[in-house]
């Protein structure tokens, strides 16, 4: 594919739309097996299953940080690159993919040593006990161990989706998927690794995806593949502050994890590491319903982008449409099973009745207000894409300070577990404010783009 004849400027945008956003939600949804699968397993693990989750569960915003590393590069150099395909510049294009590349390599690095290094404080920070220091320092230290590939592959296959090559990245993202299901059981329970062996089957998951996407770039099928470019200060600049919103957006989930885990933590008594575990859980169904909806945006960022930078406006909001449009199929969907089958997915986790009765209210609770991320995610990251930054950070932030808000303010009046009406709270409140002001700012700024 050349920038001369690419679908992104002349294919039906509606057809479009799907042949990008339904591969990212699938390629999403798989990558989601990687935490669900993990803890899955780690449930079951003999006289220590409970225990283990809430462990693993304490390290689940050592992920998410790891996870913006790469989403500050991804989804920096993606846009720029897509906008720059737009305008027919491919060897700005061609500058803006490798310095991406040297970036993701050089951070990646760079997060390692301290993690590891400031282990204990950090771990004890999310909300850990000495009772769940042996499994999160296992898991922790692991995963932390292959940062270097969970940061490559998350930040090159937004690249490879950014140019419209949405299946390769889903495809890639399968392949660690199968990897992590087949070694999950026999390195936790044939091997006897435990809950050690759930982050290396996820390490080795990684380094197979990082692998697949690398010979994608390297070997010449790409639209912009990896190339010898020159290291560019002004590009690498602006790559961090095109990525630095969905970055933020994705720290900040960090934050609000561990502050979840520190509410339940300092009111939930002497059932605390209980409600942590459930927590643990009920997280693992939302990143069921919020990873594929990013995958759905993600994925067609490529085509806002590259409008964007051809002046193409009409297209621009066509595809805006159909993408919210398939947004609130997808949240319906997953509202209903939320409300219906939390029982039977929670049971994947664990057979305790106390457990499961806490944990499927949790989900039932925390996933009320997940209509109104149909509007937020596409606002969101349909002006990122666009490289409107300030606009996409602007609609982020409000979500995640309202949460933030609530987070503290409700456990001290109403209990631990009131801390699960933080999320439809935030949801919902900024929805109707993205939504209103999306419809106002977005047509100003495309007539100001318009050719």
């Amino acid at each position: 594919m050349t920038h001369q004849d690419s679908p992104l400027g002349t294919a039906p945008v509606g057809k479009l739309v799907l042949q990008l956003a339904i591969p990212a939600m699938l390629a999403q949804f798989v990558n989601i097996l990687y935490s669900v699968v993990d803890r899955m397993y780690v449930g079951h693990i003999a006289n220590a299953g409970d225990a283990a989750l809430a462990g693993v569960g304490v390290c689940a915003p050592v992920v998410t940080m790891i996870t913006a590393l790469g989403a500050l590069i991804g989804f920096g150099g993606g846009p720029l690159m897509s906008i720059r395909m737009g305008r027919r510049d491919m060897d700005g294009a061609r500058q803006i993919v490798a310095n991406s590349f040297y970036l993701l390599l050089a951070l990646s690095v760079m997060a390692t040593v301290p993690l590891l290094v400031f282990r204990r404080q950090i771990l004890f920070t999310f909300g850990c006990s000495e009772a769940l220091w042996e499994y999160a320092e296992a898991y922790f230290t692991t995963y932390v161990s292959g940062t270097v590939f969970a940061v490559m592959s998350y930040g090159l296959n937004q690249i490879t989706m950014s140019q419209g090559f949405a299946s390769t990245a889903m495809r890639s993202v399968m392949l660690g998927a199968a990897v992590n299901i087949a070694l999950d059981p026999v390195f936790i329970f044939v091997l006897n690794m435990g809950v050690r062996g759930a982050a290396l089957a996820t390490v080795f998951s990684q380094i197979c995806s990082t692998a697949y996407i690398l010979r994608f770039l390297l070997g010449g099928k790409a639209a912009v593949g990896i190339t010898r470019q020159p290291v560019n200060p002004g590009w690498m600049r602006r790559i961090v502050q095109v990525g630095l919103s969905p970055a933020l957006i994705i720290a900040l989930d960090n934050v609000l994890l561990i502050s979840v885990n520190i509410m339940l933590r300092r009111y939930g008594g002497a059932d605390s590491d209980m409600l942590i575990a459930c927590a643990a859980v009920m997280q693992s169904f939302m990143l069921i319903i919020t990873m594929p909806l990013g995958g759905i945006t993600a994925g067609t960022q490529s085509i806002l982008g590259y409008n964007y930078g051809a002046g193409n406006t009409k297209r621009i909001a066509q595809a805006f449409r159909g993408i919210i449009l398939l947004c609130v199929v997808f949240c319906g969907l997953m509202f209903v099973l939320a409300q219906t089958v939390s029982g039977s997915f929670v049971r994947i986790f664990t057979r305790d009745p106390a457990y499961i009765d806490m944990a499927s209210y949790m989900i039932r609770t925390y996933s009320l207000g997940v209509l109104g991320l149909a509007i937020q995610y596409p606002a969101v990251d349909g002006m990122t894409g666009m490289g409107l930054i300030r606009w996409g950070l602007t609609f982020s932030m409000l979500r995640k300070g309202l949460f933030l808000v609530c987070v503290f303010v409700l456990p001290p009046l109403f209990g631990a577990t009131a801390v699960m009406f933080s999320e439809p709270i935030s949801d919902i409140t900024a929805a109707v404010v993205s939504a209103c002001g999306l419809a106002y700012v977005l047509p100003r700024l495309l007539r100001r783009q318009q050719v």
